[in-house]
């Protein structure tokens, strides 16, 4: 089974702080070649991985701004394409674009769909439905005009997060800095019970940051910037509780597995996928209003922090995602009749 896969170039995979889609194309791509998978990743030249890497961009242009976005992202899709011919299945992970691309090749498209930015993006694979295939990748992100061969929750290895059973001593917010993720709501609720609250992340919309964040920052309420691997897991393992009070249909959430995986609670409004992902009562607690978000925080320690983790354990692994993705790619194969035999 050979197979193309086609990353983002926003940032290097796997990323080096912040990139969900790209950290997932290296989960899945380290996994399937740890099964003896042939894949070969197109993704940016500074990309680390055991499978065969081709880039046409030098770095991640979300860290270069000398680096065009259009001008390297036609390159770097052209590049797979034009090599659609030596692999069994081509598996995007770059939003629409691609797609544009499909009806050229004889090779099969698979795209894992992480999200509609916008409703006005819909068009493109309206037009693709049932010439390519499609994975969501919550059940709440699905759109009914469209077709789905699967629907794959994210997962991580489990080995990279620690297990700590007494509950921590502050708040947590960890993603981008936008309204949507709810930082502002975040802080509102750790000022209100008079916990310290960390917040990490970059920093996607300045103007937010400036208006709703940047003037609550003080001793309690403190920014450290965006995370990486090298702290990720302290710093989501030693939180009282992962506060995820977003503002929008979220597609998926991957820091609330990974702060689940810590044994860490989510408090999260459920909205989008999470309460596919958040169990209430037993792995955090699901809320529509900051007072009850309040409310949460104060039973957050009453939670059992290992059965928090076995959650993810037996929902969100990484290998069960891989699974679930040759099990996709074997039943394109089968349909497309030339290939179907895993190797």
């Amino acid at each position: 089974m050979r197979i193309a896969m086609l990353a983002p170039i926003s940032w290097r995979v796997p990323p080096r702080h912040y990139g969900p889609w790209e950290r997932v194309v290296s989960l899945l791509t380290e996994g399937l070649v740890q099964r003896g998978v042939d894949v070969t990743l197109f993704a940016t030249a500074d990309s680390i991985t055991r499978a065969r890497l081709v880039a046409v961009c030098p770095r991640p242009y979300s860290e270069d701004p000398t680096l065009d976005p259009k001008v390297w992202e036609c390159l770097h899709i052209s590049a797979v394409f034009e090599r659609a011919d030596e692999f069994d299945l081509i598996h995007n992970h770059f939003d629409f674009l691609p797609l544009t691309y499909s009806g050229l090749v004889r090779t099969p498209v698979l795209t894992t769909i992480h999200g509609f930015s916008s409703e006005r993006i819909l068009p493109v694979y309206e037009k693709y439905n049932g010439r390519t295939y499609y994975v969501a990748i919550s059940e709440a992100d699905r759109r009914p005009q469209l077709t789905y061969v699967a629907t794959i929750h994210h997962g991580i290895p489990l080995e990279e997060f620690t297990l700590r059973r007494e509950p921590g001593e502050y708040l947590l917010f960890f993603g981008r800095i936008h309204h949507e993720k709810g930082t502002a709501e975040a802080i509102e609720v750790a000022r209100r019970v008079g916990l310290p609250l960390i917040i990490a992340g970059i920093i996607q919309d300045h103007s937010y940051f400036e208006r709703a964040v940047a003037p609550h920052l003080n001793d309690r309420i403190r920014y450290i910037g965006s995370v990486g691997p090298d702290r990720r897991d302290e710093v989501l393992g030693r939180a009282l509780a992962l506060l995820h009070l977003i503002n929008f249909e979220e597609p998926f959430g991957l820091s609330m597995i990974e702060a689940m995986a810590c044994g860490t609670p989510v408090i999260a409004r459920g909205r989008g996928a999470v309460p596919e992902i958040v169990r209430h009562g037993e792995t955090g607690f699901i809320v529509d209003t900051l007072e009850e978000a309040i409310e949460a925080v104060r039973r957050a320690p009453e939670l059992n922090r290992e059965r928090i983790r076995q959650h993810v354990a037996e929902h969100f692994s990484q290998d069960r995602m891989v699974e679930e993705y040759l099990r996709v790619y074997e039943t394109i194969l089968g349909q497309s009749g030339s290939h179907g035999a895993r190797r």
